[in-house]
């Protein structure tokens, strides 16, 4: 026996923790995150205290970005190692809340320790607890549990045993994997029990790869055999089990070609003859016209968002059947396809084996190439450009593609650039593509940029970064400077939400309340002049070295700079408005009011019930 405090007994535990795949191993909390206030400064803060180099600590500004910089971390290393994250009570545990949702809906593993109020309750209520008359035994963290996989509330010191193995249990299976919550009474933390010495032995958990049921192998290979336009749709799950050769040599063997979500993003390099990337709501002009006619939609390790199947609207074929390869049965069902429950590598190479001989006829193939060739030209032309002073957002991705050297990470997010991203980006790596997309979180892309660099500090990381999402969450920039992370951040100025602004103006709302200006006193409207908000001084005085950029020159200099520079450098550019970017040829159902006296909206309602006749159910 040891006597611990619940604190220091749970960082020697998590000191100890490793997970092993295809037998490599792997540390799985690789270091703690944490903002420190009267629930853990004297708890989890004095065990890390003690613990050291045991337990890397690392100070943050935003508890949500930590938690952000967690999933960047734990991404990069296809889920093996992930971060824990320590807050104090109240709202430094409640800011955790859509970095918890962010990763449960990216099937991605976090550690979350949220200090909580006294279980003795002999200093009720304490500050920052909230009180609920008809139930006492409800706090604020209660808010984690419909966005975690696994919650637990550590009420005394000996239940930390099974909580923080069946925590262990959830980070490492695949099929449950998300946000992981340990609420931490503050009292609890600190006092000490005997825990048994077997609780801090090295303990490797064995990542599985479930191979597919043999029945359902059959019944898909007899599908695929029918079909005479076969897709594959590659998701997230194709990179996180590390598919993507099984993948390639499936193609290869087959010539089935391939559309991509956008966590399945470069599951296939983008120079594929099959690669027809991007699909759904974001999709190429390649992809959707491939999906529309589909005989047979292979899925593998995706969840079908509605922007991969353009809600419900991609997959035009009135008779089109769907197998779906997931080691999650939840995902395993849906589009009411046959389900393949299994591991992503090991169920494509079983395909390849059981698929000797078959291919899909020479003139689907070459189709499917002629429409690639088709949409790299197109890449082509918006990265090209129209001529004019002002930069479209396509010529910067275009500029920041060409100094990006294999091995380089893109980081984004939310607005109108993931979708750009989607359709444009060119790749070899998946690692090299890095979209937080399930969640779609203003905010993201510092923090989890800086999560992907501490997870590979050998790649070079390159923060896409809008205005809007920029003023949400900047904080990380400190954490990097001080941690000497050097992060290349291209901050691109367009003053305002251009993305919801475009939606705005889709759905007949004429761009309401999406630009960043001033109040306008004779209309009363925000439609005056634009804010003066020098965002690049705002970079500069966290910490970062800043480079303004006006042309598209001026911007390649400054990405070779930032690229030559060892310290977190961020590239300021405005941008005009759209212009260069490509036409998505994918629908979102986004409804729209169904009474107006705006004819911009009796207008948007007229195209949104014709778009809604694709849709269906595919049963």
């Amino acid at each position: 026996m040891t006597r611990l405090t619940v604190g220091q007994a749970l960082i020697r535990f998590l000191a100890n923790q490793y997970t092993e795949r295809d037998g490599v191993q792997h540390r799985l909390i690789a270091g703690c995150s944490g903002i420190f206030g009267h629930g853990n400064v004297a708890g989890v803060g004095q065990a890390l205290l003690e613990a050291g180099d045991a337990m890397p600590y690392r100070q943050a500004r935003n508890e949500q970005g930590m938690v952000h910089t967690a999933v960047g971390y734990a991404r990069i290393n296809r889920r093996l190692s992930t971060l824990a994250c320590t807050t104090s009570i109240g709202p430094g545990a409640t800011n955790m809340v859509t970095g918890a949702a962010l990763a449960t809906i990216n099937r991605l593993p976090v550690l979350l320790l949220p200090s909580d109020v006294f279980a003795t309750r002999r200093a009720d209520p304490v500050l920052q607890q909230l009180e609920l008359p008809a139930a006492a035994d409800i706090t604020v963290n209660d808010s984690f549990r419909p966005v975690s996989r696994f919650f637990d509330r550590v009420w005394r010191p000996e239940m930390l045993i099974p909580a923080a193995l069946q925590a262990m249990r959830v980070l490492t299976d695949p099929a449950e994997t998300g946000a992981v919550t340990l609420a931490l009474p503050q009292d609890v933390q600190t006092e000490a029990f005997d825990f048994p010495d077997e609780f801090f032995a090295e303990r490797v958990w064995h990542v599985a790869r479930p191979v597919p049921e043999p029945a359902a192998l059959a019944r898909a290979v007899e599908l695929i055999r029918r079909s005479r336009r076969p897709l594959i749709v590659a998701g997230g799950g194709v990179v996180y089990s590390d598919a993507t050769a099984a993948l390639h040599a499936l193609v290869d063997a087959t010539g089935i070609p391939v559309g991509e979500t956008q966590a399945g993003k470069v599951s296939l390099p983008y120079d594929h003859p099959a690669a027809l990337g991007a699909i759904g709501a974001t999709g190429t002009a390649a992809a959707n016209a491939i999906a529309r006619d589909a005989d047979l939609v292979i899925g593998v390790g995706t969840r079908w968002s509605d922007f991969t199947t353009a809600s419900h609207s991609a997959f035009g074929n009135p008779d089109v059947r769907f197998i779906n390869i997931n080691v999650a049965a939840f995902d395993a069902i849906k589009l009411a396809g046959l389900a393949v429950t299994a591991d992503a590598r090991e169920a494509l190479a079983a395909l390849t084996s059981a698929l000797t001989g078959w291919q899909v006829e020479p003139a689907y193939r070459d189709a499917a190439r002629t429409k690639v060739t088709d949409w790299q030209r197109e890449i082509d032309r918006c990265y090209a450009g129209d001529g004019g002073a002002v930069p479209s957002q396509a010529q910067v991705l275009g500029a920041v593609n060409a100094a990006a050297a294999p091995g380089d990470v893109v980081v984004n997010a939310a607005g109108s650039m993931p979708g750009d991203l989607h359709m444009l980006w060119r790749a070899a790596d998946p690692l090299e593509y890095h979209v937080e997309y399930g969640y779609s979180c203003m905010g993201y892309e510092i923090a989890g940029g800086l999560g992907v660099k501490l997870g590979d500090p050998r790649r070079e990381v390159f923060v896409m970064v809008g205005d809007g999402s920029y003023l949400m969450l900047a904080q990380e920039l400190v954490t990097a400077v001080q941690e000497s992370v050097k992060l290349i951040v291209v901050l691109v100025q367009n003053h305002g939400f251009a993305s919801i602004g475009a939606l705005s103006e889709s759905v007949g709302s004429q761009r309401f309340g999406t630009s960043y200006r001033f109040r306008n006193v004779e209309s009363h409207q925000l439609d005056g002049d634009v804010i003066p908000v020098d965002l690049a001084a705002n970079a500069e005085s966290l910490g970062a070295t800043v480079i303004r950029a006006r042309t598209l020159d001026e911007l390649r200099s400054a990405l070779a700079k930032a690229r030559e520079a060892t310290h977190t450098t961020v590239v300021h550019i405005e941008t005009g408005p759209p212009g260069a970017e490509p036409e998505s040829t994918g629908w979102w159902d986004v409804p729209v009011a169904e009474v107006s006296t705006l004819d911009s909206t009796k207008k948007a309602r007229s195209e949104y019930e014709r778009n809604r006749t694709a849709q269906r159910h595919y049963l």
